[in-house]
C-alpha cells in the first residue's frame, strides 16, 4: 500500500480458504470493528497537511493489491464514499451499519438494535435515582441528525418526555409537562434527549440566519448542560444529565443485530458470486434485498412525524416538546 492511504480489513495472513475461515471464526458474539474503522473520505483526504481528492490512488491501490472487489459497512458517510468509488469504476458492494439507524431504503440498520437496548437499560437504571431523590433526569443519547435511538429507548425505557433533531422543542412545554406530572404526584421525571436535539429558537437560528448552521453546530455543544438550567429554574426541580456517549457504541451484539447482519452479509455474498456490484444489502418488510448505490448516497431517514412511534408517544402521553 501507498502511505497516503489505508486498507482496512486486509490482514497480512497468508489468504486460503482455511485461514479466512480462522479469521472469521465466532466473531458474531463480538462487539466492536472487527476489520477496523475509518472515517476518511476518497475525495477530501488529508495529506501533508492539504486536502486531497485521493481517488485516483484508491483506485491504483484497489489494481495493485489484485482485488476484486470491496465490502463496505458503514452508515451514511460510508453509503457516499462507496459510490464515488463504484463510479470511479470499481467493484463495490456496502452494508447499513449504524446505530443512528439513518440509512435510507432499508428498514434498519444493524448496530441498533445493540444501542437501543443499551440506552433502554440506561433508562431503566435511572428511574431509580430519580424516584428516589425527585430529580428530574436528562439522559443523552447519539443521534445528530435523527432520533431513532432516542425514541426507540425513551419508549421502551418509560421516558416521560423525548426529545428528537426532527421535533424543535420549546423548553415551556417541557417544563409544563413536567410540572403536570409533579402536581398528579408523580415527583420526578426522565428527559431522553437525541444529542441534535434543537429548541425552536435553534431552529429558528439555523433557518433565518446566514451562518446559521455554524451557530447551532456551535450551541449543541452546551446545549443539554443548558436545558438541565433552565429546566430548574423553570420547574424548581434539582436536574442533573447524563451522556451515554461511546457506551452505546460497545459491546455484545443482540440476537436480533447478530441475525440481520448474518443475513445482510449471506446474500451480499450471494450477490457478489452472482458478480451484481454496486449494490446496499437492505432490510425491507421482511427481505432482504439488493438497493442501488446511487438511490442510497445522499438522503437520511429521518423519522417523519406520522411514524407509528412518534403517534404512540402522543397517545401514551409523552411530551416530545411540541
Amino acid at each position: 500500500m501507498r502511505s497516503s492511504s489505508r486498507l482496512i480489513g486486509k490482514t497480512p495472513i497468508h489468504h486460503s480458504a482455511s485461514n479466512r475461515t480462522r479469521t472469521i471464526s465466532g466473531i458474531i458474539t463480538r462487539g466492536g470493528t472487527i476489520l477496523g474503522s475509518s472515517r476518511d473520505k476518497p475525495h477530501k483526504m488529508p495529506v501533508g497537511g492539504k486536502i486531497m481528492d485521493m481517488t485516483d490512488v484508491i483506485v491504483q491501490n484497489y489494481h495493485d493489491n489484485h482485488l476484486s472487489g470491496l465490502v463496505c459497512l458503514g452508515g451514511g458517510g460510508t453509503q457516499k464514499n462507496s459510490y464515488r468509488l463504484a463510479s470511479a469504476g470499481l467493484n463495490v458492494m456496502t452494508l447499513p451499519k449504524t446505530i443512528d439507524n439513518d440509512v435510507m431504503h432499508t428498514d434498519v440498520s444493524f448496530g441498533y438494535d445493540t444501542a437501543m437496548m443499551i440506552a433502554t437499560e440506561a433508562v431503566d437504571r435511572l428511574h431509580s435515582t430519580a424516584h428516589s431523590h425527585h430529580r428530574i433526569i436528562i439522559l443523552e443519547t447519539m443521534g445528530h441528525k435523527v432520533g431513532w435511538l432516542a425514541l426507540g429507548s425513551g419508549l421502551a425505557g418509560g421516558a416521560d418526555v423525548i426529545l428528537l433533531p426532527e421535533i424543535p422543542y420549546d423548553e415551556q412545554v417541557v417544563a409544563d409537562a413536567i410540572l403536570r406530572r409533579s402536581r398528579e404526584g408523580k415527583k420526578f421525571s426522565i428527559v431522553v434527549v437525541a444529542e441534535g436535539a434543537i429548541s425552536k429558537k435553534m431552529a429558528a437560528i439555523r433557518q433565518e440566519e446566514k451562518d446559521g448552521e455554524e451557530k447551532v453546530e456551535a450551541m449543541l455543544k452546551t446545549r443539554t448542560g443548558e436545558l438541565a438550567a433552565n429546566l430548574e429554574k423553570l420547574t424548581g426541580r434539582e436536574t442533573r444529565v447524563t451522556i451515554l456517549g461511546y457506551l452505546q457504541r460497545g459491546g455484545t451484539p443482540t440476537p436480533y443485530d447478530r441475525l440481520l447482519s448474518t443475513a445482510l452479509g449471506s446474500r451480499c455474498a450471494l450477490e457478489i458470486m452472482a458478480e451484481s456490484w454496486g449494490h446496499m444489502m437492505a432490510y425491507q418488510n421482511n427481505k432482504i434485498i439488493p438497493v442501488p448505490l446511487k438511490k442510497v448516497a445522499g438522503p437520511v431517514k429521518y423519522i417523519p412525524e406520522n411514524h407509528y412511534l412518534v403517534e404512540c408517544a402522543r397517545h401514551m402521553g409523552v411530551c416530545l416538546g411540541s
